[in-house]
């Protein structure tokens, strides 16, 4: 068990080095057609993002009625992903394609965006793929309609723009800019306003102004009402592109998958016996390191058990790092020994040491079992087990703590032994 405090004070040192990286500047490039082109879309998220105080580096690839499938391929798009250190890599595919019968997307949207996210993934290991979800046709699709009815209206078109977008974002562990779900609010809410430009598909400088403060908001995950730049625009309507803004986007972020594959410092923990306490980790990646302070001038890294000197509150700390991302956690423990006999659930498995087929001494209710290496890293995790045998055959052999979250009982933790 380490008790250097120099280490914590590293670790710590990490994270706040980290994190005030990350809030000085961040790095957007932009790879899409005229949609993101027009009125100069990346520039004028840059320009927002400074009137609100923040630095945004922007580049961008954007040959008018280009495709992801184009993208995928170009040497100046590929280019520019390899030149590494983005933030973030915005993908706006062609207006149209999204929106057309599932089968012709299965076949020539969804593999090149996938295409694009490994090169991007592979040369911007802690950067986020952005897809761009752009709006249906003023009124509809009209040279698709005959063949494809549902793109007929600008509801119908939009509907699928949505539908496919939130695919790939799904598709790919990426986030979503829904500037058409903007739009649409501000058509429903304000029609007074014109986010088209005279062709009914390309965006008015009032359309890319409501698109850069979407971007906005999701880079910095902040209000857009922090901006100040109204790019021209006469003041009352730049005031309600802004607040459309955050009501669509600030304040819905989880629906557009903002924040879910942050690293996430929380943890559980359970009484073993007496004083001695087992902690788990919600947040397990191959690259974490976890560190943790028990409040009694002791610390330990993975998923520790760890025995207070007596009892009483103490304020565990629990920092998580990764290459990319940081975060830090403090909960206090009341450590006591007095637990009731009834809540007290005293796992044991057998057999043990085993093959993998392992049963539990006390029949299980909607639990959740998960298993851990010796590293703390989560290896299985089963859900809505319920008195029946647990397979754990598919693990190599080995020593694991199998932890259990029962529906009835406080949560136990016990080591098992895999043999061949």
């Amino acid at each position: 068990m380490k008790t250097s405090t120099q280490h914590f004070l590293l670790i710590a040192g990490f994270v706040l080095l980290t994190c005030s990286g990350f809030a000085q500047e961040k790095r957007a490039l932009f790879l899409g057609n005229s949609y993101t082109n027009y009125n100069g879309l990346p520039q004028l998220t840059s320009n927002l993002a400074a009137s609100a105080g923040e630095t945004l580096i922007v580049d961008s690839n954007t040959p008018g009625g280009y495709t992801l499938e184009g993208h995928s391929t170009n040497a100046t798009s590929l280019q520019k992903i390899e030149e590494g250190n983005w933030d973030f890599v915005v993908l706006q595919e062609q207006s149209q394609r999204p929106s057309f019968p599932i089968s012709q997307v299965e076949s020539d949207v969804f593999p090149y965006a996938e295409d694009l996210n490994a090169a991007i993934l592979e040369s911007n290991e802690c950067a986020e793929t952005v897809f761009y979800m752009t709006w249906g046709r003023e009124d509809g699709d009209a040279s698709n309609c005959t063949n494809w009815p549902p793109v007929c209206t600008y509801e119908g078109m939009d509907d699928l723009l949505y539908e496919r977008y939130m695919q790939l974002a799904e598709m790919n562990d990426a986030v979503v800019s829904p500037v058409g779900a903007v739009w649409r609010y501000i058509r429903e809410n304000h029609p007074e306003i014109s986010l088209y430009a005279n062709d009914g598909s390309h965006p008015s400088p009032e359309g890319s102004y409501v698109a850069a403060c979407s971007f906005y908001t999701l880079f910095y995950r902040s209000s857009p009402v922090a901006i100040t730049d109204n790019n021209g625009l006469d003041e009352d309507v730049a005031v309600v592109l802004r607040e459309a803004t955050k009501i669509v986007v600030y304040e819905q972020l989880e629906t557009w998958f903002v924040g879910e594959y942050d690293v996430t410092a929380d943890f559980t923990s359970e009484q073993q016996d007496g004083l001695t306490y087992n902690f788990v980790p919600d947040y397990t990646s191959d690259d974490a390191i976890h560190f943790w302070d028990f409040g009694n001038g002791t610390s330990d890294e993975s998923s520790p058990t760890h025995t207070f000197p007596a009892e009483a509150e103490f304020n565990v700390t629990h920092i998580v790092t990764t290459s990319c991302d940081s975060d830090e956690v403090t909960t206090p423990i009341t450590v006591s020994t007095s637990v009731e006999e009834h809540d007290r659930f005293v796992l044991t498995v057998y057999p043990n040491p085993s093959n993998g087929q392992i049963q539990c001494s006390q029949p299980l209710t909607n639990a959740e079992v998960s298993v851990f290496d010796q590293q703390g890293k989560l290896v299985i995790r089963l859900s809505s087990v319920n008195g029946v045998p647990i397979d754990l055959s598919d693990l190599t052999p080995g020593n694991y703590v199998l932890h259990v979250k029962d529906a009835l009982r406080q949560p136990q933790s016990v080591a098992v032994q895999i043999q061949e």
